[in-house]
């Protein structure tokens, strides 16, 4: 990439990676600390875990067509302020249902589609993987960073105080954006089921089931591992970083070989397939063993490595599948999957936790993830891509 590129790549990942950090920092956190909330329920917990996606899938795909008609960047302020605003409702919340309407607030503020389109719009084809691939590596470094500082974070200035930094952390991602160029329109069309139609090929369609899956994978073992790692005496919320630490850096080194052999040896469908096949074996280890800290740090691990590799794998799959024309349609879409992805697996976790018990959760996730494997298995991905 040329300077220009580089920049861009830069201050996009650093937007991205700033607010995902603040939403990833709750996941370690929120069904600890949020049953101490008014009317709390480990269904209203999922709930306020989930509903950030429900909403976020509701708006990707009207605020992706909105920054096709008017520009990236007007938009982008526009859903970092709505963020924002839900950040203060969920700080000032007593009851967990105003919490959950402050995480459904946040949701609005839809801009990760947008986001995607900025980049893709202004880096060149031939180096748009690498940009994606750097701000999937950005997420998947505020993932790993969130799970370190947050329980420390919360464990000294409680969940609301979280909230607080969370909504600081949007004042500084909307700094940036006003640091971008503002870009003009790219194209005018109406939103039609032609449109839609376009942006649903068996390609995108697969690359869009990948990411809600992953995503109610991540949802649903959020509300599950904070409580195992209490419940079994693990670590305390405080010292929960001499678990993730290990489990992040190991994690890292695991990936990179991966992401190699994806983007050097073009084996992206080949790697796509093996780390489902790793959550597959996380998710059971999780629900069949006895837990302690050697086997969930191991367990975590092969978690983690898998994550971050599909996460950073799947945006430039479809970078390289969607029209230019579309493009921020298309992203809409994807990033809609995502955050359904993240509602139900929020809700029905919750559900089947309130229902059952935690361990039933995993079993959940087991069969979504197996379904999500042959599904890549038999489409029409490139294994060459």
């Amino acid at each position: 990439m040329n300077h220009t590129e580089r920049f861009i790549t830069l201050r996009v990942s650093l937007i991205m990676g700033v607010r995902m950090l603040g939403l990833f920092m709750l996941f370690p956190v929120m069904s600890v600390y949020a049953g101490d909330y008014d009317s709390s329920t480990p269904f209203l917990i999922g709930i306020a875990i989930g509903i950030y996606g429900l909403t976020q899938a509701l708006l990707q795909i009207p605020f992706g067509y909105l920054s096709d008609r008017f520009g990236r960047k007007p938009i982008l302020i526009i859903g970092l302020i709505i963020f924002l605003l839900g950040s203060v409702v969920a700080a000032n919340a007593s009851s967990i249902i105003y919490i959950v309407i402050g995480r459904a607030l946040q949701g609005g503020g839809a801009i990760s589609a947008v986001l995607m389109a900025f980049l893709a719009d202004s880096i060149s084809e031939d180096n748009r993987a690498k940009a994606n691939a750097f701000v999937g590596f950005q997420i998947g470094v505020a993932f790993m960073l969130s799970l370190i500082i947050g329980p420390i974070i919360t464990s000294r200035v409680g969940l609301s105080g979280l909230f607080w930094i969370i909504g600081l952390l949007s004042i500084i991602a909307m700094l940036i954006v006003i640091s971008l160029q503002h870009s003009n329109p790219i194209n005018y069309y109406r939103l039609s089921f032609g449109a839609l139609k376009e942006t649903l090929s068996r390609e995108l369609i697969t690359l869009d089931f990948s990411v809600f899956s992953l995503h109610l994978i991540l949802a649903s073992g959020f509300i599950v591992m904070p409580l195992l790692i209490m419940e079994n005496q693990i670590v305390s919320m405080i010292d929960n970083w001499q678990l993730y630490l290990p489990a992040v850096i190991f994690s890292f080194i695991g990936m990179l070989p991966l992401i190699i052999i994806s983007e050097k040896f073009k084996k992206t469908k080949y790697i796509l397939l093996f780390s489902i096949f790793l959550l597959i074996i996380s998710q059971i280890i999780f629900y069949i063993s006895s837990l302690n800290f050697s086997v969930f740090l191991i367990t975590l691990t092969i978690f983690f490595v898998a994550f971050n590799t599909v996460e950073a794998i799947l945006p430039s799959l479809l970078s390289k599948t969607a029209s230019a024309s579309k493009r921020g349609l298309a992203m809409g879409i994807f990033s809609t999957s995502q955050f359904l992805g993240t509602f139900i697996g929020g809700s029905i976790g919750g559900l089947i936790y309130d229902i059952y018990d935690l361990n039933s959760v995993f079993l959940f996730t087991i069969f979504i993830a197996i379904i999500w494997w042959f599904m890549v298995l038999f489409s029409p991905l490139k294994t060459k891509t």
